[in-house]
């Protein structure tokens, strides 16, 4: 039987790796074999090490989106269909991406159609974000070249689904609904809190029951697009943390975080998403992870360490728009030994995204 493969984007912070785990979890509740695949521009990924960390059968493209790294993407895929023979492939493309489905979703299809069965695309928006986005709201949002590449998100999307829906009141849901259904009419709506489960089994009925639709692909500014990716700084490290004596590890990556969040704030620069995690030496599912998706909110923990630690290594992924030596000196003068804790930057890397440049562009399904 045909494998269905899924492709969840969004915009960095929508929420993707949790609404990711909801359905995979579900999936497996149902019997059904699952292969996840992570994607971003640089290694060290907080998704994989989560997403691993949960028990969930994982696979990682670095160095570049989707569409860019596509053949790696199929060796991804063919990497776990060795391993476990998944029944159902979910991918997350880099957060920052768009024109997926003439780049990736079409040629899956085409190429691959007697291997896979290509789901709907389906966009995730957090629900503060795109309020700013559409007017809706006031509040710091990016240039207008980085809305550019939200705005084609939502416009190739065939469902666009609300996420968080739990920081909103419904009247407050319902007029942001309304607000996206004017502006792209055509478009499935859905409304789901992934870290509650609310609206998931609707979602995902609906990803394993359609079929990828047909016609041409959006048109897509490539100059705008290229420009707009480079707005964005971004930035991944790999810190260990050492100490003779147990320490809290959520209070240290809660400390770490909002020393963050508040140099970011100091520059002037937008957040898209800061996510960290923590994890103890050793075999475990325990883990610590932090996250930030925008200006103007606190640092969030969903997932909090059950004990103390005397070592584990801590992955840091920044996005901003803002200069990636900006990123690199506000993330390196959080990692200075102190308080009996030893930090050693093992990896980091600053860099603004490459021009995109696909494998593969089919203009029609």
């Amino acid at each position: 039987m045909h494998a269905r493969y899924i492709l969840i984007g969004g915009f960095l912070g929508a929420g993707k790796t949790t609404a990711i785990l909801a359905i995979a979890q579900k999936l497996s509740g149902q019997g059904r074999r699952v292969g996840l695949i992570t994607n971003d521009q640089s290694m060290g990924l907080v998704d994989t090490a989560l997403l691993s960390r949960r028990g969930q059968s994982t696979a990682e493209v670095t160095g570049g989106c989707f569409c860019c790294k596509f053949n790696s993407l199929i060796e991804a895929s063919e990497q776990l269909s060795q391993q476990n023979r998944p029944d159902v492939f979910i991918a997350e493309p880099v957060g920052s991406c768009t024109d997926l489905k003439a780049t990736v979703s079409y040629p899956l299809r085409r190429l691959y159609g007697d291997t896979y069965r290509v789901a709907p695309l389906c966009v995730l928006v957090d629900p503060v974000r795109v309020a700013r986005v559409l007017g809706l709201d006031t509040g710091k949002v990016f240039s207008s070249k980085v809305q550019y590449i939200y705005r084609k998100q939502l416009e190739e999307a065939e469902a666009i689904v609300i996420n968080k829906c739990d920081l909103l009141e419904d009247q407050q849901v319902s007029r942001l609904e309304d607000a996206i259904r004017r502006e792209f009419p055509a478009k499935k709506v859905l409304r789901i809190s992934a870290r509650e489960g609310s609206g998931v089994d609707e979602w995902l009925e609906f990803l394993m029951a359609g079929e990828l639709g047909a016609g041409d692909a959006m048109e897509v500014d490539y100059d705008t697009y290229a420009e707009g990716e480079a707005l964005l700084g971004w930035l991944n490290a790999t810190v260990q943390l050492d100490s003779d004596a147990d320490f809290d590890g959520n209070a240290y990556v809660q400390a770490v975080g909002e020393a963050i969040r508040a140099a970011l704030e100091a520059e002037g620069a937008e957040p898209a998403h800061l996510k960290m995690t923590l994890m103890p030496e050793g075999v475990g599912r325990d883990l610590a992870v932090a996250n930030l998706v925008r200006s103007g909110q606190p640092l969030e923990l969903p997932y909090r360490l059950c004990e103390p630690l005397t070592r584990g290594t801590l992955l840091v992924n920044l996005r901003a728009e803002a200069d990636p030596a900006t990123l690199r000196g506000i993330v390196e003068r959080q990692f200075r030994s102190s308080g009996g804790i030893d930090c050693t930057i093992e990896d980091l890397a600053a860099f603004r995204p490459g021009r995109p440049v696909p494998t593969h562009r089919m203009a029609k399904a």
